[in-house]
């Protein structure tokens, strides 16, 4: 065991899971910082003498990428490499008392709701006045703001409310006050986040706000996208789109999860809306938002799916044709309602058929992409990679979605935004020129 160093204290801190999970990490980071104690994220140079490992809890496989990584963490402490190993996160609020006995060596273990707590380990205080202030992790030009904590749905699948608790929504003038410091650090792009963003407003102004969120925060000069991530279906807030429609900086995205289309398993997993319904939505949304980016998400190899659910579900993305899909394989969780259920479908069966249902989007996503082949779109540049660009078209977030290979004859600067001629098509990427 490394002998505790006269050496000041260095903290690593590494995020699994989710961008509430980040956003999370870089709340800490910013409480260190102000309490005077060095912090970095995922710190390759390991001199670093503690690690805080953020952890998820969503899935099987987020669980066991989460336990893995504590392990690594206290191989690394028995060698003395590391002083001290905190855990925090999603899988500490979930399983925490079955966790402590697995890993005494875990220093202490935190939940997802008790920063405060934490930071008594470094001797530091949690300072209130610190109104959102973050070392981002994400480059500076974008950054993730979490408008609400927690879940009051029921979703049968879902164990995101045994770790987040009950939705809490934050005042308008905090996440306005919180934007406009991102905006001041150079970020020009914000992805509003929350396990639900349309229930926004409910618990603390008794209405549904985020329409008017969304006006305050297009209000902010220099905030250049606005981008809306996890939207519930049902009983959704139309307003939203007449704000979309009306402000420029609100990209013309909206990431909304339907987890399935067969009204069977609608029923199922405790969803609230039928396949019709959902039609009826994305129709509407399509009519009063036109050019409007629909990404959303779906759970293939729920327990009682058939394969008739499957080609349901085949025949609803060919009818609707999102531009962007994400599918998880069931993952079968303890204490939600479908726990209660036979998980009968295997691991090889769930994948194939989450491959079978990807290979339709990807055909309609080629197809959409080359649609887009003359035109001339705004990108975001991100990064520079094996000597060319990579960008973004507001119709894409980050990681999850498609890239834009971006050819220019002068050089770009990360963050700046340039306007591209699409010349090539992919089933997921696109290629460009920058013109004038």
């Amino acid at each position: 065991m490394k002998s505790k160093t006269l050496k000041k204290d260095k903290v690593n801190i590494i995020t699994l899971g989710c961008s509430k999970n980040l956003v999370d990490s870089e709340v800490l980071s910013g409480q260190l910082l102000a309490n005077d104690i060095a912090v970095v994220h995922e710190n390759k140079k390991l001199d670093h003498n503690i690690v805080v490992v953020n952890t998820c809890g969503f899935i099987d496989k987020a669980k066991e990428e989460s336990v893995n990584t504590i392990l690594d963490q206290l191989e690394l402490k028995r060698r003395g490499k590391l002083d001290k190993v905190y855990v925090t996160g999603c899988l500490s609020e979930r399983y925490r008392a079955d966790l402590e006995n697995e890993m005494p060596e875990v220093d202490a273990w935190f939940g997802t709701l008790e920063l405060p707590l934490m930071l008594k380990q470094f001797d530091a205080d949690y300072k209130t006045e610190l109104l959102g202030e973050r070392l981002l992790s994400t480059p500076s030009h974008y950054a993730y703001l979490k408008i609400s904590e927690g879940c009051n749905r029921t979703c049968s699948f879902c164990a995101i409310p045994l770790m987040r608790g009950k939705h809490v929504s934050k005042p308008i003038e905090v996440l306005v006050a919180e934007a406009e410091g991102l905006v001041k650090k150079g970020v020009k792009e914000i992805m509003l986040i929350a396990q639900e963003l349309t229930y926004y407003g409910l618990d603390i102004y008794k209405q549904r706000e985020l329409p008017k969120l969304l006006h305050a925060l297009a209000d902010i000069k220099g905030l250049e996208w606005i981008r809306l991530h996890y939207a519930y279906p049902s009983k959704f807030p139309m307003e939203i789109l007449d704000v979309m429609r009306e402000r420029d900086n609100i990209c013309k995205y909206l990431d909304m999860p339907l987890q399935h289309a067969s009204n069977n398993m609608l029923e199922a997993m405790h969803r609230n809306i039928t396949r019709e319904e959902m039609g009826d939505l994305i129709k509407t949304i399509r009519e009063k938002v036109p050019g409007i980016c629909i990404r959303t998400t779906l759970i293939a190899g729920f327990p009682g799916e058939t394969e008739d659910d499957v080609e349901e579900l085949k025949g609803f993305l060919k009818e609707h044709r999102f531009d962007r899909v994400g599918i998880f394989s069931y993952s079968h969780e303890e204490n939600t309602t479908a726990y209660n259920l036979v998980d009968s479908i295997s691991d090889e069966e769930k994948q194939a058929r989450a491959e079978s249902i990807m290979e339709v989007q990807q055909e309609i996503s080629l197809e959409k992409n080359q649609e887009k082949i003359g035109r001339i779109l705004k990108v975001l540049i991100d990064k520079k990679e094996a000597g060319r660009y990579l960008g973004r078209t507001e119709f894409d977030s980050v990681e999850v979605d498609n890239e834009v290979v971006v050819h220019a004859t002068k050089k770009l600067q990360i963050g700046e935004f340039v306007m591209v001629k699409i010349t090539k098509a992919y089933d997921y990427d696109l290629e460009g020129e920058v013109v004038g």
